[in-house]
């Protein structure tokens, strides 16, 4: 795969196939590339200008390198059209009904990511299996952003250590939190708990992100490929952290 395709392929969970679209009409119009990158939202310039320097560097002639981009986002078009929907079970198992894991729906959502991962969790403690997905996820060069409830959001409903603690030590990966000051009605909680992938697959569970959750309690969720819910919960995550709904969240141990 060449730099240019790579970087196509990249760019799809970002720009999704409109966007790609998008970019390679502008190309095809004469648009500068500081133009087209202009013209994007500032969490979509990164994926964007990254296909431009790619086209720059790969020699190929803007006609070829249009009909490409328009086939790729022709291609994702088509496959995000099928939509795979099974539920997710942490806890006892039914021998009359096989269910999938939890534990192993969530690591495999974090193995499938390439480009981006994105993770929402009320409470968290460190769960070994994800620990290690969650690094080689980092260490291939996914951007991977996880939402946490802070004790201070919480108030008296989470005690003990905070969320956050479970992954300060992944290098790599960034936490968000939902600040207080930011919550217009009081007792509001960062409840949420999915897990979105390249923005292709979506888990959505009533399960933290913690052993029990993953685990031992009973809890079940839905896990979605393709369609276009994974995409819309990605975009509505991005959103909020654009918005400063959702602020990074700077952590010093100790």
């Amino acid at each position: 795969m060449t730099g240019f395709e790579q970087a196509s392929e990249d760019a799809l969970p970002v720009l999704g196939p409109g966007g790609l679209r998008t970019v390679a009409e502008r190309l095809a119009a004469g648009w500068p590339a500081a133009a087209i990158v202009g013209e994007v939202s500032p969490e979509r310039s990164v994926a964007v200008r990254s296909v431009l320097d790619a086209v720059d560097s790969s020699g190929v002639a803007v006609g070829e390198v249009t009909s490409y981009l328009r086939g790729v986002a022709a291609g994702y078009t088509r496959h995000a059209a099928a939509v795979s929907v099974e539920t997710v079970w942490s806890g006892p198992s039914s021998h009359a009904v096989p269910v999938r894991a939890t534990a192993q729906a969530l690591v495999d959502v974090v193995n499938d990511a390439s480009a981006e991962l994105l993770l929402m969790t009320y409470s968290a403690t460190p769960h070994q299996a994800l620990r290690g997905a969650l690094e080689a996820a980092a260490a291939r060069g996914v951007d991977v952003a996880v939402v946490v409830e802070t004790l201070q959001g919480a108030g008296s409903a989470l005690a003990g250590a905070e969320p956050a603690t479970a992954f300060v030590s992944i290098i790599g990966l960034k936490l968000w939190q939902w600040p207080v000051s930011q919550r217009t009605e009081h007792g509001s909680k960062m409840h949420a708990k999915l897990a979105v992938a390249d923005r292709r697959a979506l888990l959505v569970s009533s399960a933290n992100l913690t052993q029990s959750g993953v685990a031992k309690n009973i809890e079940a969720g839905v896990l979605i490929r393709g369609g276009t819910a994974p995409r819309r919960a990605a975009e509505h995550i991005v959103a909020l952290q654009s918005g400063g709904i959702l602020a990074p969240l700077s952590w010093q141990s100790g």
